[in-house]
């Protein structure tokens, strides 16, 4: 059986393989839509990843995937020794994954009710060369 990797290992491994990574989580949208997002920027250098999302894509999560992507990039600038340059960057690696849904009710005819599931997302980045 495989022993299980720690957090600190794994932020140790990251480190030592010169990558950058942030996450989100309890992102108050869908994952479908996220996915779209994430999908547009997968495998891309990151100052065009940035310009995509600042100006291609008109989707209210672009913004917060930006954010993600700005954040994991200052993480890697802070942890490195030497200067790493944006130019160089990839996003190796998006992923969007089902977070917790929230049920709610809608009144419907007769007594009745349906249910709305109002579902958010957590989303993870990894930077590399």
């Amino acid at each position: 059986m495989a022993k299980k990797i720690t957090r600190k290992q794994r932020v140790t491994q990251r480190k030592a393989r010169g990558e950058g990574f942030a996450a989100l989580r309890n992102l108050r949208t869908t994952p479908r839509k996220a996915r779209l997002v994430a999908d547009a920027v997968r495998g891309k250098n990151v100052n065009e990843a940035l310009n995509l999302l600042d100006f291609g894509i008109k989707k209210d999560v672009a913004v917060d995937v930006a954010k993600l992507i700005r954040s994991a990039l200052a993480s890697l600038n802070s942890n490195a020794e030497a200067g790493i340059e944006d130019d160089a960057l990839r996003v190796k690696e998006i992923r969007v994954d089902e977070g917790p849904v929230m049920k709610r009710f809608r009144p419907r005819a007769k007594g009745s009710a349906s249910s709305v599931l109002k579902r958010m997302c957590h989303i993870s980045v990894t930077l590399s060369n």
